[in-house]
């Protein structure tokens, strides 16, 4: 039986660890985002961040082993985890003064 190659393994287990980590990174900013910025009831938004953040989670897992390259995974959760970390901090900064 012939062994896959090195490489192969190596973008795999990046994919998993890009799905794993940075979906949860993903998911959780997202429900901070729509906790801060939801226009309700603050209950309600966390619960709909939370319930919301299960989705995004999802998608990213999907992302994470539909795209073409491990690298492109990777940078398809990076840049919406900066754009969600953005509008969380001014988020956070807006409710703080």
């Amino acid at each position: 039986m012939k062994s896959l190659p090195v490489s192969y393994r190596l973008a795999v287990t990046s994919r998993v660890l890009a799905a794993l980590f940075g979906g949860y990174l993903l998911a959780a900013l997202a429900s901070i985002c729509m906790s801060l910025w939801l226009p309700m009831a603050r209950a309600e938004a966390v619960v709909s961040g939370m319930m919301t953040s299960f989705l995004v989670y999802l998608v990213a897992v999907l992302w994470c082993f539909a795209s073409r390259s491990a690298w492109q995974a990777w940078f398809g959760l990076l840049l919406p985890g900066l754009v969600l970390a953005a509008f969380g901090g001014l988020g956070y900064g807006l409710g703080q003064s």
